[in-house]
């Protein structure tokens, strides 16, 4: 089926941008592997506008009550209630997450961009009167200026709310990349920031590759930069901000295990798995991938899995009756297909191969791989080492909790980990001893709700600013601290101000001690 030519466009200063002789890319739709319209991929100059343009909204924004501020932010959450489902179709057209998991996320944003309209109570500062005689201390949270953020291609809405509710509530500025290859959702989002409202320049939206953050690095006018990315493009970003001083929030990549010990609940557990593993196509940051199982289960586990996951239907994203839909492209199924092979190569028991699994004869040239299972893996091998991003589960044994905690230790990152127990002991020894920065107890998916700061440790979070929550408040202000005299005022005649003048000299003298803070 035809359908027209989608062009996405730059956003910047309120208008839709197109460049003379703009160069692009392809966007494609996954599930049918067909083109479906073009990505502008933005000039030095067009980077460079946009953060001017934020820069200038910054110079107001900053001064407009908060109260005000909220309530764009308010009103953003009734025009993406009231959107919803197109909002969703936009997830499940390009980046191919199923329609109903992209309802999902577009109603997680909402709920973050309600969380972020607690602002006025997060962002209050202290005050603690008589640090001295007649002096009172104050500390202010003020906006910082303009910062930037990029985004990856399978959650294109969670980290708009993630970045931009928080940072402009707070009263900054924001300049935003989506992925290249998901961007219809930010389409949406900045024609609704036109609907409600919002000042020109306070959110402008650029495509393009790595020269985006390039040109970040080289402005003044920047003062920060937010990623959702792999470590290694974390790591980067955090070394050409820490060289010219701009602050970063930084997560990166993940390798999460779901840990099930004797007492798990075994329709609970193989129930979580699959929607763990096989949710979102296996492409998200907390994804449990290696199920680590104790030997009494180690069968009966791998069996259950085993008929569960040869139920689950692979097809079109936006097809209800479908419950997972393809990788986002050609290029990430091959790589997942070399994963599995190498599994094979590593003597791993492939006991489910979702190389060409079965699909709808209109999505034949989409970037299908199906649910897959190997047994009997070891730690040392690829498939455990490595974070594949796609729907492949491993299954090993562990000999007690000690076993999966060591081996979870061991990792160079640390996103999430899940444990299913009965035992509320172990429970909170999982809780306080595995070296993740996100837990989940009989849950598959460990994600903290929007009042509550996510974020990992290790490789998985580069510094320590975590998104959402009151962390995501904590990451877009600067403290700023007022020392102030109270003092009623008076009129000295000449006489009295001499006086106060021997008064200071005096005190100058041998054996005296002058504090170093006002006195």
């Amino acid at each position: 089926m035809m359908v027209d030519t989608i062009r996405i466009k730059n956003f910047i200063d309120g208008e839709w941008v197109t460049e003379a002789n703009e160069k692009t890319l392809p966007l494609y739709n996954p599930s049918t592997g067909e083109k479906i319209g073009e990505v502008p991929v933005a000039s030095q100059a067009t980077v460079e506008a946009a953060v001017k343009s934020s820069h200038d909204a910054f110079l107001k924004w900053r001064k407009v009550p908060i109260g005000k501020r909220v309530g764009y932010l308010f009103s953003l959450r009734e025009a993406m209630k009231n959107n919803l489902e197109a909002l969703a179709e936009s997830i499940a057209i390009d980046q191919a997450k199923h329609i109903s998991e992209a309802r999902g996320e577009v109603q997680r944003v909402i709920e973050i961009v309600e969380m972020s309209c607690n602002a006025p109570s997060l962002l209050q500062g202290e005050m603690l009167d008589q640090i001295a005689d007649g002096i009172n201390g104050r500390v202010t949270r003020l906006p910082l200026g303009v910062f930037c953020g990029i985004a990856p291609f399978n959650f294109p809405a969670l980290v708009f709310g993630w970045f931009i509710p928080f940072a402009i509530a707070a009263g900054n500025t924001f300049v935003f990349k989506p992925s290249m290859e998901s961007p219809l959702f930010m389409q949406k989002m900045a024609q609704l920031l036109n609907d409600i409202g919002l000042p020109k320049g306070v959110v402008n939206i650029v495509y393009g590759e790595r020269e985006v953050a390039e040109t970040w690095y080289q402005m003044p006018e920047v003062v920060g930069v937010c990623l959702v990315g792999s470590s290694p493009t974390a790591k980067s970003i955090a070394e050409a901000c820490g060289r010219v001083g701009k602050k970063t929030m930084l997560l990166g990549g993940a390798k999460n295990y779901l840990v099930a010990l004797e007492d798990a609940q075994m329709d609970l557990l193989i129930n979580n798995i699959v929607q763990s593993g096989y949710g979102s196509a296996g492409q998200r940051c907390l994804a449990s991938s290696i199920i680590a199982v104790m030997p009494d289960l180690y069968d009966e586990v791998i069996e259950r899995l085993t008929e569960a996951t040869k139920n689950i239907v692979v097809g079109d994203a936006m097809n209800d009756d479908v419950f997972m839909g393809p990788v986002i492209s050609a290029q990430a199924k091959q790589r997942i297909e070399n994963f599995i092979q190498s599994g094979i190569d590593a003597g791993a028991r492939l006991v489910l191969d979702g190389r060409n699994p079965e699909i709808p004869e209109a999505n034949k040239n989409g970037y299908f791989v199906g649910p897959t299972i190997f047994a009997d893996v070891t730690p040392c091998m690829e498939i455990v080492q490595e974070e594949i991003f796609g729907p492949v589960l491993s299954v090993m044994k562990i000999q007690d909790m000690d076993d999966a905690l060591d081996l979870i230790r061991k990792q160079s990152t640390g996103n999430g980990a899940c444990l299913f127990t009965q035992n509320m002991y172990l429970a909170e020894k999982f809780m306080n001893e595995a070296d993740v920065g996100m837990v989940g107890i009989n849950v598959g998916v460990c994600a903290p709700h929007p009042y509550m700061p996510f974020g990992g440790i290790k490789d998985s979070l580069i510094g320590n600013n975590k998104v959402q929550g009151k962390d995501g408040f904590d990451f877009f202000t600067q403290n700023k601290v007022s020392t102030i005299r109270v003092a009623p005022p008076q009129s000295l005649t000449a006489e009295q101000s001499k006086g106060g003048e021997q008064k200071v000299a005096e005190s100058a003298g041998k054996g005296n001690v002058r504090s170093c803070i006002a006195s």
